[in-house]
């Protein structure tokens, strides 16, 4: 039996120490370092004789052979570079609640030969989830829905489902059942005989991964993997799950809003600059067609503190609506507050309004708000919130 050596790894970025640490030399995070156990590996001589593999010229190779997977989800098509590309492994984050198993679940419905994993609920409570899509989809069909937004069809039939958290397992149906393509929910759940440390971590992440990788490459089947996130907004787990995969979703939305933005953050095969836009209904997603129409349908005309402007979500123009509420401080200390837009930039503001324009807000509260949930990062918005607040 091969020995093993306790190392300390850093859960960031993979550095490796011999003693704890608190603080990470690498990528400066504290509180990353965690304890495993790492296998010494018996080193094969480099002189080791081995076959020779046949290489082939790029110029031999043709592009429009390999035929890209339509999901029938324009917003998901699009972020996506065109569709799924078989053999690509796809990991999608985001927080919890927000819409990942749904949009996994729309997405296995909508693609003919699918295999849906799940290692955190059971084949009834996916029932439950699929009975409540389809039901949505044919009230749609008996009603028009406004022109803005866009449902899906859900043919359930197509979909086969299992529950298992082995990847030696999952590897194995993969290859024999050979799924066009493959739904595991989620990573943090599954594990491997080959690595130790329960489920969910690094070192079992980091092996289930590769194993995944290896399957899809090898058998031209895609995967999508749904990552659970950290306090911080990274995908939970080891950095190089992120540099292991083709593709990174990141679906994003603000819990009391309706609107979902699912962004790449990486993709192999297409623009990391498009965004798709849903919208979540109690009876699932919906793709919204025409973001600044659905963003501005409620605003009233004419209303004191509020500008609509234009940001820009990839390459997509976006119109929307900015609220401020200047309000006489009750406390020695005026009150800033901001949902959707960065505080220390709202400070900033103030304070040019205050210096440059004449305004005296040192005596009042300033209340701010992008309607939708949208973020607003762009510098090009400072100008419609300091006409809001003006």
């Amino acid at each position: 039996m091969k020995k093993s050596e306790t190392i300390f790894s850093c859960t960031n970025c993979d550095a490796q120490y011999q003693k704890w640490v608190g603080r990470c030399l690498e990528c400066g995070k504290w509180g990353s370092i965690e304890q495993v156990e790492s296998k010494k590996l018996k080193v094969k001589s480099v002189n080791q004789t081995h076959p020779a593999i046949k290489t082939k010229s790029l110029d031999e190779i043709d592009s429009m052979s390999v035929k890209r997977i339509q999901t029938n989800m324009g917003e998901l098509d699009r972020v996506l570079g065109g569709g799924i590309v078989p053999g690509s492994l796809i990991l999608l984050g985001g927080e919890p609640g927000i819409g990942k198993s749904t949009l996994a679940l729309q997405l296995a419905t909508v693609v003919p030969n699918t295999l849906y994993i799940s290692g955190e609920e059971s084949a009834g409570q996916v029932k439950l989830r699929a009975d409540r899509l389809e039901k949505q989809e044919t009230r749609n069909l008996k009603q028009q829905e406004d022109s803005s937004v866009s449902s899906f069809k859900f043919p359930v039939s197509s979909l086969q489902f299992a529950s298992d958290t082995n990847v030696e397992t999952l590897c194995v149906t993969i290859r024999q059942d050979k799924p066009a393509l493959t739904i595991i929910d989620s990573i943090q759940t599954i594990y491997s005989d080959d690595a130790t440390g329960e489920p969910g971590n690094p070192n079992q992440i980091r092996a289930c991964t590769s194993k995944l990788l290896e399957v899809a490459k090898s058998t031209s089947a895609s995967l999508v993997i749904i990552g659970h996130i950290t306090k911080d907004g990274a995908v939970a787990g080891p950095k190089m799950l992120e540099h292991l995969v083709d593709t990174v979703l990141y679906f994003e939305g603000d819990s009391q809003h309706d609107m979902r933005i699912l962004r790449a953050t990486k993709n192999r095969f297409g623009s990391t600059d498009e965004v798709g836009i849903f919208e979540m209904t109690g009876t699932g997603l919906k793709e919204v067609m025409n973001p600044s129409e659905y963003l501005l349908e409620e605003r009233g005309e004419d209303m004191p503190g509020s500008v609509v402007t234009c940001l820009l979500e990839g390459t997509r123009p976006l119109l929307v609506e900015i609220q401020a509420l200047v309000n006489k401080t009750s406390f020695g200390y005026p009150v800033r507050k901001a949902s959707g837009f960065d505080l220390n930039r709202l400070h900033v503001l103030s304070a040019v309004l205050q210096k440059r324009a004449g305004l005296n807000l040192a005596q009042y509260d300033i209340h701010l708000n992008v309607v939708g949930g949208i973020k607003a990062n762009e510098p090009a918005t400072d100008l419609a919130v300091c006409l809001a607040i003006a």
